[in-house]
């Protein structure tokens, strides 16, 4: 079998909660590979994969938070003859200069890392055409000389970093058809929070291409993490009680206080810690700061918003790089667009928030709403793969 050997970056940080972080970066592992033949060895600085097929396994892994890199590694005996033959199998012929860099992780090896990087150097002089550039040169050939044997590799692949998702707990993300709440998602994901995603359809003023799209997006997600569900809020009758209820300018604010209201309480039902969502800093009416401010008034829960001092660009290279992007700009409408007035107010007033919502009697809608929502966990069986 070959072997990828995982470093750990940040996670190494942790002292007393490292086991648990990489013990949870193991399990997501197991996850994401269930349908391989692996077999996973780790210990507190480096995890190795025995596995058929290195290249395609290191491909997967590099959507797992909590990896810093990922090498596929050979694992030799400590004798620098057997260290040269492998170094020279898997140097690639193509390629000119080289250098060598040795790890003595093991300081029992009665050779320092120095001088063992100066006699394998002069070794592979000796035995091919390569040559010697230590600033700039076209392969590194890295050994790292471990209690459990001596590994060597020539490429290293940067991985996610962040941390293992699920470490600190579950999160409600506030998913819509835009670029920007998957974006918040994929940042969250990274801080290691199990998120599930809360989202509001309200047919027929959404269409089933909207709601595909959604999950779509949360299928992007998933490939980040491997445990996401969708919870689809049925939101039509709550939306039509606002719009003839509330003052045109004060229906998004209202609407979107719902939404919150919503969230926090399902959140509670699920066991989520915090809300999630793509609000970025004055991008539109209803996320100036006085909106904010009046909005966030109906939870008392933590609101992350990972974008939010981003501008659209910032957050639209992050979309293209998560592959989210293309999904995100397909030109369905959701619930926050279909009913947008032609001059929301940018500086809404919690008083009249608070007088308009006596208007109606939202508590018995939302509790009809949270009744319904519908709760999806297998986006295979979903019809949506033919929206790109």
């Amino acid at each position: 079998m070959e072997l990828i050997l995982i470093k750990y970056g940040e996670l190494t940080t942790k002292k007393d909660n490292r086991k648990f972080f990489i013990d949870t970066l193991e399990n997501n592992i197991k996850t994401l590979l269930k349908e391989e033949n692996i077999v996973i060895h780790k210990d507190r600085v480096r995890m190795y994969i025995e596995c058929e097929n290195a290249l395609k396994i290191s491909e997967k892994l590099k959507k797992v938070f909590g990896i810093l890199s990922i090498v596929i590694a050979y694992k030799v005996n400590n004798n620098i003859e057997d260290v040269l033959k492998k170094a020279l199998e898997i140097m690639d012929k193509d390629k000119k200069t080289f250098k060598v860099v040795t790890k003595r992780a093991d300081k029992r090896f009665p050779i320092s890392s120095m001088e063992y990087s100066k006699n394998l150097g002069a070794l592979i002089l000796k035995n091919s055409n390569f040559t010697v550039d230590v600033h700039n040169p076209d392969i590194t050939l890295t050994v790292e000389i471990r209690t459990n044997g001596t590994f060597i590799y020539t490429d290293e692949i940067k991985g996610l970093g962040g941390y293992p998702v699920g470490i600190q707990g579950k999160g409600l993300l506030m998913l819509s058809g835009g670029i920007d709440s998957p974006v918040a998602g994929y940042l969250t994901l990274k801080r290691g929070v199990d998120i599930h995603c809360l989202y509001f359809e309200s047919p027929p003023h959404t269409s089933m291409e909207a709601k595909n799209k959604v999950l779509k997006l949360a299928q992007i997600l998933n490939n980040y993490s491997g445990k996401i569900k969708v919870h689809v809020v049925p939101f039509t009758k709550m939306q039509e009680a606002i719009y003839k209820n509330c003052p045109d300018i004060y229906m998004i604010t209202i609407m979107r206080r719902m939404m919150y209201r919503i969230a926090d309480i399902y959140a509670e039902k699920i066991g989520a810690k915090i809300l999630v969502n793509g609000e970025s800093i004055g991008q539109v009416a209803s996320q100036t700061l006085n909106s904010m401010y009046c909005i966030n008034n109906v939870t008392n829960k933590p609101v992350i918003r990972p974008v939010a001092c981003l501008d659209k660009l910032e957050i639209i290279d992050i979309a293209k790089k998560i592959g989210t992007y293309e999904t995100s700009i397909l030109p369905y409408e959701d619930c926050c667009t279909i009913f947008v007035p032609k001059h929301p107010v940018i500086n809404p007033v919690l008083s009249k928030c608070l007088m308009y919502e006596k208007n109606f009697d939202y508590e018995s809608i939302l509790k009809e709403t949270i009744d319904n929502i519908e709760v999806i966990t297998n986006f295979k069986q979903d019809n949506f793969e033919d929206l790109l």
